[in-house]
């Protein structure tokens, strides 16, 4: 660290901080704080300058992907690709909840964080060995609080009013993975922060926001490749029998009625709603001594039918919190 950086932090919130004996990283770290000179700005700045880079920053490589009819062959519904109108038309919906819901929320998040016992500043930054349970913790919170509230979410009322928008797509694309009503960022956005703060609180000055910031990061890169429509032999899925994937979600916006978990299927396991997931996975397995040409008939098929089933569950939703009466026939 040069001189110049110690002379200035003599007179910083790292007075009593040995700044030379940091790693480079936390040396970094203290310099963001250092250089802006306001915690609650350098926090808000640096949590929504991360969120933006890594979100649109993964939702790249899908867009490419989408663009290369090579890839198709991994693609759980390759007959839909969404045309750059559709995917602008998705981003403006994106960065207005942003900017509208979640950059107010995320620029006030110290004050909050360091009520709850966060640190935030502080260095030295904590190790990959403090940050694996508390991470395990995060993931569990979040996938249950979103099994729960997405659940909800498909009730009359709130699905016409709010959750509509976000099964605008019957094949998700990376991009979508943020596609919502403001009320259900804030709704689901809640499983995703709630989950450190009751750690901090459980166990005030334990958790640091860099740990945070690594979750974040997972979080969004499991969004949005649950939204991507791919399923590579390489994802993960293949590899954590429990994860749900691509295939398990895609699955949800064709039948609207299974699969409402994000990271993990131990849920929909637990209450069946994957039923019909697990049939249509059932006959595909039983599929497998077939020729290819009959097998991607039967799937297709098969998907036909689970998206024909769909729609007419979203329909009945709609028509009841519309107050609709079914008509005698």
């Amino acid at each position: 660290m040069t001189a110049s950086f110690v002379g200035n932090a003599t007179t910083s919130i790292y007075d009593s901080t040995d700044l030379t004996s940091l790693s480079w990283m936390e040396q970094r770290w203290a310099a963001w704080y250092i250089y802006i000179g306001n915690p609650v700005l350098a926090t808000g700045l640096a949590s929504f300058l991360l969120h933006e880079i890594v979100y649109f920053g993964r939702c790249i490589p899908w867009i490419i992907v989408d663009a290369i009819p090579y890839f198709r062959r991994w693609k759980l519904q390759p007959n839909k690709i969404h045309t750059p109108k559709e995917q602008w038309e998705c981003t403006k919906q994106v960065l207005f909840s942003h900017f509208m819901v979640e950059l107010p929320v995320i620029w006030f998040f110290h004050p909050m964080a360091e009520l709850f016992g966060m640190r935030t500043y502080e260095v030295p930054l904590p190790t990959l060995r403090d940050m694996l349970p508390q991470l395990a913790w995060f993931f569990f919170f979040e996938d249950m609080f979103h099994y729960f509230a997405h659940k909800a979410l498909h009730y009359g009322p709130l699905y016409k009013h709010i959750h509509k928008l976000h099964h605008k797509y019957s094949a998700p694309f990376g991009l979508a993975a943020e596609y919502a009503h403001p009320a259900e960022v804030a709704i689901l956005g809640t499983g995703t922060i709630l989950g450190p703060i009751l750690f901090a609180a459980y166990r005030p000055h334990v958790l640091h926001i860099a740990t945070v910031y690594v979750w974040i990061t997972l979080r969004l890169f499991q969004a949005i490749d649950a939204h991507s429509g791919y399923d590579f032999p390489w994802s993960l899925q293949h590899i954590i029998p429990f994860w749900s994937g691509a295939d398990h979600h895609d699955f949800h916006h064709m039948a609207f009625t299974n699969n409402f978990s994000t990271s993990f299927r131990w849920w929909d396991r637990m209450f069946g709603t994957d039923s019909s997931y697990r049939a249509y996975r059932k006959k595909m397995r039983d599929m497998k001594g077939k020729g290819k040409a009959e097998r991607d008939r039967v799937e297709q098929q098969l998907l036909a039918e689970v998206e024909a089933e769909g729609i007419k569950a979203e329909a009945e939703v709609v028509r009841q919190a519309s107050g609709e009466k079914v008509k005698a026939t």
